[in-house]
């Protein structure tokens, strides 16, 4: 610690133009750097895994920027829209920095305390929420960093239950409390009743606004202050007198929160015994792990207060890998459930190397693959196997991440995030070692696309480019999906929103040099099925030599709530009427003919098909013809049964001042959305509704016109639900026009 504020002493003193300190510093930063560390590679409750998680303009990049500053990791800070035009560190890409937003999920390390820390800067916006989930499926911990004037905002709940579908406990960090309007004890309401966190304060601010001065550490009962201009001059006093009962009251609160889910201080509490801090701690630390309790500490990262007592909070209440129970499966019996393994945290030899890819990238060098170690241990040269595929790859390079810079290391442990090159997989890939290529690992959830656009490049003689960039990038980001619609001769690429496929035209150009035309935004409707219908379909074919015979008979129903964008099929046969190597066919079928539905021409979801029998042909029966069957049954269905057309809804939050209250609802109710709740806060509201997506385009210029520039809004997606009456005949009649292009003509002639 000395070291580290004779630094800040300097760095305090120092002036742009003085080239002693331009040498100086970054090497005494550097010392500080190295003699801070000393990590015991071995010792794996020495690592923390953790992620910088919150809604669109939290404050995740500038916070990571202050860790890697106060940790050694950057000689001087940056802010994400500085005028000195250099930006932060982990915002490297130009368009990032252009934008002030974060587009990619970017990953660094560094040494705080004798622990070895690896962060995950994400995006905030819901656009790129496929970047919060990869990201999220390999930490152990993370940081939910909430805004102290808009407290739980929409991509929040999304964050929430990321975190919550990953088992991932987390520390709430209040950020921005120097903003007019801060107000943290709104925040933690909110916390608690929006969220359902049982969540306390660890800190306190010592005056908000322009008066944010430092904070008050409840469970250590001492007043924190940080000097300017840098916050590297850290001071400890007494609790201001002012707000001793404050801190008081809010430490038994505190004491109370973690009391109710932890029996040890729960025996103590009835006991009426004084915790000491040791045990406050402890008990803390147990809870957050469980995710029983959320610890809220305070701070502002863009005025350098509170982000080093952040980074104790990170090393004393999330867990270390050792503390995380990781599963792989056994797949060697494949007709059997899989098993379900606890893969070992020790960093040695002893265990068999298992780790997941999670986010593919390309690199200088080829493609970059970043990997978390669960298991074992890996060192530069070692051979490989992906579980998926069986291939064998050897490990030429292996690199630590620190945003876009590399350092190559020659070998890593469980608990280790790093990156690999020239390897051949997909995201969400397993790489054993051999003798072990029967182990996966749970793949990472993928949020289907909501929105759709054609996208051809402005030059033909692009072409070849941007091909190229479209396939690396459908290959990086599994959300960004492309293809090719016979009908309209057009290229069709889908995305989570307009900005996500803007940015990747903008990529195309930048990076490929290939300018695109994006055309209109069409929306990602679905079909399905109302009540369950039963079928019987005998599909036979007899033209000269082996025939085709395929008999299937079963039901197909409707899936509910959250299963309805998913498509099931179940095979309930029993004896050998259709054989079991048939059975791939009839799945292929039934997929295939869900590709397109009646209705819309739409794709299918919702539905489960039920095989229970059938029949076959010893000599004409075949896969393909079970295929053709399958194929034939859903047409049946599509003609017999009874179908609706699903849309995408949205969880649209606006914020806008009072004044503008009535025409922001008008504009709601306008575009059908219906409203969740309301919430007001000094001269601003916000409104949270429920809008359907196709009802969305156009609002962000009609809700700036409308609030003289002050309203914004924010969405993602929610589920999908039954359309409009209106919205679901005119889809019906613009796919019957498509289908018989005379009788749109016949139409418009009689009009």
């Amino acid at each position: 610690m000395i070291i580290h504020r004779v630094a800040g002493f300097f760095k305090t003193l120092s002036t742009p133009g003085n080239q002693f300190f331009k040498q100086v510093i970054p090497s005494c930063c550097a010392y500080y750097s190295t003699q801070r560390g000393n990590v015991d590679p071995t010792d794996v409750t020495k690592i923390r895994n953790i992620g910088i998680s919150a809604h669109i303009d939290s404050g995740k990049t500038t916070l990571t920027e202050r860790i890697l500053f106060y940790t050694g990791k950057l000689a001087e800070m940056h802010e994400v829209k500085g005028k000195d035009e250099v930006g932060a560190k982990m915002d490297f890409m130009e368009l990032e920095r252009q934008r002030g937003i974060t587009i990619q999920s970017a990953a660094t390390y560094s040494e705080w305390k004798g622990h070895n820390i690896n962060i995950i800067d994400t995006p905030g916006h819901v656009d790129f929420t496929i970047e919060v989930e990869r990201a999220l499926r390999v930490l152990d911990g993370a940081v939910l960093v909430l805004c102290a004037v808009g407290g739980v905002q929409s991509q929040t709940f999304t964050v929430d239950r990321q975190m919550k579908r990953y088992n991932v406990p987390c520390i709430a960090f209040i950020n921005k409390l120097d903003r007019l309007g801060a107000n943290p004890y709104r925040v933690i309401n909110h916390l608690k009743s929006k969220l359902h966190h049982n969540a306390a304060f660890l800190q306190l601010p010592i005056g908000v606004e322009s008066n944010c001065k430092g904070i008050i550490d409840l469970v250590n009962e001492k007043a924190i202050i940080f000097g300017e201009p840098q916050g590297l001059m850290i001071r400890e006093k007494a609790i201001p007198s002012d707000m001793l009962t404050e801190a008081k009251e809010r430490r038994q609160e505190l004491i109370e929160a973690v009391s109710n889910v932890d029996d040890h201080l729960g025996e103590m509490f009835l006991e009426e015994k004084t915790p000491t801090v040791d045990d406050l701690k402890t008990a803390i630390r147990r809870t957050c792990i469980k995710k029983k309790f959320t610890p809220v500490m305070v701070g502002t990262a863009l005025k350098n207060k509170g982000v080093q007592t952040l980074l104790d909070g990170v090393l004393e209440y999330l867990p270390n890998p050792a503390e995380v129970e990781n599963f792989c499966m056994d797949e060697r019996n494949s007709e059997e459930e899989p098993e379900k393994i606890i893969m070992s945290p020790a960093r040695d030899s002893n265990h068999p190397f298992t780790c997941l890819a999670f986010k593919l990238e390309a690199g200088r060098f080829g493609q970059l693959t970043y990997i978390r170690v669960y298991q074992g241990h890996l060192k530069k040269g070692d051979a490989i196997y992906n579980t998926r595929t069986k291939k064998k790859t050897k490990v030429s390079r292996l690199v630590r991440m620190h945003a876009d810079e590399m350092m190559d290391v020659n070998e890593v442990f469980a608990g280790d995030i790093c990156a690999l090159f020239g390897i051949d997989c997909a995201s969400g890939d397993t790489f054993t070692t051999k003798g072990s290529m029967n182990l996966s690992m749970e793949s990472i959830h993928v949020p289907e696309p909501v929105i759709s656009m054609s996208i051809r490049p402005e030059n033909k003689k692009d072409l070849d480019s941007f091909s190229k960039g479209i396939a690396r990038f459908t290959r990086e980001d599994p959300t960004y999906n492309m293809h090719y619609d016979p009908e309209s001769k057009e290229t069709i690429v889908s995305g989570m929103g307009e900005l996500h496929l803007d940015i990747y035209a903008q990529r195309l150009e930048r990076e490929y040099g290939a300018k695109c035309v994006l055309g209109k935004p069409k929306v990602a409707f679905r079909e399905t099925l109302i009540q369950p219908k039963e079928f019987d379909y005998l599909h036979k074919k007899q033209s000269g030599g082996q025939g085709q015979f395929g008999r299937v008979i079963g039901i197909i129903e409707p899936l509910l709530g959250e299963e309805n964008t998913k498509l099931v099929f179940v095979d309930k046969t029993v004896g050998t009427n259709i054989p079991k190597n048939f059975i791939p066919g009839v799945q292929k079928g039934f997929l295939h003919a869900c590709e397109k539905g009646m209705l819309s021409g739409h794709k299918v979801s919702g539905v489960r098909f039920t095989l229970t029998d059938g029949a076959s042909h010893m000599v004409d029966s075949s896969e393909y013809s079970f295929q053709l069957a399958a194929e034939g049954a859903v047409k049946d269905v599509f003609y017999e049964g009874s179908w609706q057309i699903l849309e995408p809804v949205m969880n649209v939050e606006i914020t806008a001042p009072d004044e503008f209250q009535g025409t922001v609802l008008a504009s709601i109710s306008k575009r059908h959305g219906i409203i969740m709740g309301t919430d007001a806060m000094e001269g601003y509201f916000s409104v949270y509704a429920e809008v359907p997506l196709n009802e969305m385009f156009g609002y962000a210029t009609e809700l700036r016109s409308s609030t003289q520039g002050k309203g914004e809004f924010s969405m993602e997606y929610s589920r999908y639900c039954p359309g409009l009456s209106e919205t679901q005949s005119n889809l019906i009649t613009q796919h019957q026009e498509a289908q018989n292009p005379a009788s749109g003509t016949q139409k418009k002639k009689k009009n």
